[in-house]
């Protein structure tokens, strides 16, 4: 709850502080844009046509369902992904032998492309929302473990042992030692890992499911309907933007307030 409240809190200022971010979107508005002009709508629309395509599937009420789809297999892989990454890595990260045995199959993992996962997904599951929840959860878990062992690996021994010295009690050194520095490594991993779910959910939908973003991108593909290809697109990449910068980089900079403290 003081977590939430210090969020809130600190909502406006940290809106006020994304111009640089804004800057950068509206940069690619216009880089987009000159594009269309350059090659023509049927290569590319422009970016009114592909929002007012858009607004009229939202208005309609087409967008949502297809959104929500795709949002919850995205997000259900992604949280399987997190909770087994993040334990398995800091308990990985605690032990030398674990951690020499674990990054030569993390290598493969990570080696493996997505496309060969969704193809054994699809020969395990079937076609629904097994293929992409799994499909995300192979995607992301090996980005996550990796932050979740480099995190657990690099924690400052001499810091640890001042702490255990001081005769600090356990949740002090959880809270005050371990966290924060643990932290610094698995927030870049997550937020990682949540770009790659969100790519990776589109891709397995595209050849998985009937339904969502993947399988309306299908649709418009069939139809040749290339400004309702780019209204899908700019629904998605939205949507992971939101999630990203509304709620996951705040609490980033909360948890993380303590090096702005510290210089």
């Amino acid at each position: 709850m003081k977590l939430l409240r210090a969020w809130l809190g600190g909502l406006p200022a940290y809106l006020w502080s994304g111009w640089g971010a804004l800057a950068s979107l509206f940069l690619l508005l216009a880089a987009w844009e000159a594009v269309s002009l350059v090659h023509g709508p049927l290569v590319l629309p422009d970016p009114r046509a592909a929002f007012a395509a858009l607004f009229d599937l939202m208005r309609s009420g087409a967008a949502w369902p297809e959104l929500a789809a795709t949002a919850r297999r995205a997000l259900a892989g992604y949280a399987l992904s997190v909770a087994a990454g993040s334990t398995l890595g800091l308990a990985a990260g605690l032990s030398a032998t674990a951690s020499t045995m674990a990054r030569p199959l993390v290598t493969v993992l990570m080696g493996t492309p997505p496309i060969a996962w969704l193809v054994l997904a699809l020969l395990w599951f079937g076609a629904g929302d097994g293929t992409p929840v799994f499909t995300v959860f192979a995607a992301a878990f090996p980005v996550i473990f990796v932050g979740a062992l480099q995190g657990a690996r690099t924690l400052d021994n001499q810091l640890r042992t001042m702490a255990a010295a001081f005769r600090l009690p356990r949740r002090m050194m959880f809270a005050d030692v371990y966290l924060p520095h643990v932290a610094s490594y698995l927030f870049p991993a997550w937020i990682a890992a949540l770009g790659t779910a969100w790519k990776v959910v589109v891709m397995a939908e595209l050849l998985a499911t009937q339904d969502g973003v993947g399988a309306a991108l299908a649709v418009t593909r069939a139809h040749l309907d290339t400004t309702a290809t780019m209204a899908w697109i700019v629904a998605v990449v939205g949507l992971l933007l939101a999630l990203e910068y509304l709620v996951l980089e705040p609490v980033k900079r909360e948890i993380e307030r303590w090096r702005e403290q510290g210089a």
